[in-house]
């Protein structure tokens, strides 16, 4: 049950922030829009009371648990920078505003771009950690918490990798091409006559 709610809540908010940007954008209504993008934290705070009621009514903790908690550790690190993006986009295509800047490509400019992704990372991974601990001690016997545990080492196994790779953008930044020389020019020569 967990496992395909984890599923509803995804489709979820995918069909919440198309129905919250076409009204805002299409229909013209953007107030309506942004209360529909701001019911989408609902499906994590649905999703985590289903969870709680699933280990409450004595279900097993399993790996269907922590992946619900590591769904809305990432939800939460970085749902508000995806809607945010895509909605800079439906304002491009449908709404007429100037298309959004992209993300810098080269230097410390990107180094720091590629750092606070990072740090949404490391949000989600708390929250996860964070809704684990809980879960734990909501259970309360070591000998049935062992898959909440080793949720919260992935979580943070996948927080350090994001952290190397966003750090090799700070240690080895990538250069901005030089540009292009065209043609060499033909020195002007003054016409005898």
């Amino acid at each position: 049950m967990v496992v395909a709610l984890i599923v509803i809540c995804e489709v979820g908010f995918w069909v919440l922030l198309a129905a919250g940007l076409a009204t805002r954008y299409l229909l013209r209504m953007p107030r309506t829009g942004a209360a529909l993008l701001l019911c989408e934290p609902l499906l994590e705070v649905v999703l985590l009371v289903v969870t709680a009621m699933d280990l409450k009514n004595g279900a097993e903790p399993s790996w269907k648990h922590g992946l619900a908690a590591l769904y809305i550790g990432y939800t939460v690190g970085h749902g508000h920078r995806t809607v945010k993006w895509l909605d800079g986009h439906a304002a491009h295509r449908l709404g007429g505003a100037p298309r959004p800047a992209g993300p810098p490509r080269y230097g410390m400019a990107r180094a720091r771009h590629e750092g606070r992704i990072w740090l949404g990372t490391l949000a989600g991974a708390a929250v996860a950690t964070v809704l684990l601990w809980l879960a734990i001690l909501y259970v309360d016997d070591p000998s049935r918490t062992g898959a909440l545990r080793s949720w919260m080492g992935a979580a943070w196994r996948t927080a350090g990798i994001h952290g190397l790779v966003a750090l090799t953008y700070a240690i080895w930044p990538r250069k901005a091409p030089a540009p292009e020389a065209g043609p060499p020019r033909e020195p002007v020569r003054a016409e005898r006559r």
